[in-house]
């Protein structure tokens, strides 16, 4: 599976983002997507994740209500949508692909497969 993430960029706090990752290769829709974020000195964290088909997607506290996960079947892309943004969403997010469970998909140790990670900084 290869993952290509785009959309970041910067934008003022109260404003929005929309996030795109694209997924590639063979059985790409049977894996859970998610987003992880890092921001500077800091680890990496768990955004969301959903899946292709079935389910509800699952939000980190702190985005929860903020941010959505969306899906364009037809390009094989998934979006997150961030509004309300603040400048602790500062950081470095990144999609990935994993075959997760609920006990799981908050773990980055369940994705192998990661895109190369774009930026977003809210400015204050």
């Amino acid at each position: 599976v290869q993952l290509q993430a785009s959309g970041g960029g910067l934008v003022q706090a109260g404003g929005s983002l929309r996030l795109a990752c694209a997924a590639s290769g063979e059985s790409a829709r049977t894996y859970a997507m998610g987003w992880f974020r890092q921001a500077p000195g800091k680890e990496r964290e768990f955004v969301a994740t959903t899946r292709w088909s079935g389910g509800t997607p699952y939000y980190a506290d702190i985005v929860k209500g903020r941010f959505t996960i969306s899906k364009d079947f037809t390009k094989n892309t998934m979006y997150l949508q961030m509004n309300s943004l603040k400048p602790e969403d500062t950081a470095v997010y990144y999609c990935a692909a994993g075959r997760v469970i609920s006990t799981t998909r908050t773990s980055q140790s369940a994705y192998p497969y990661w895109g190369q990670g774009t930026q977003v900084t809210v400015s204050s």
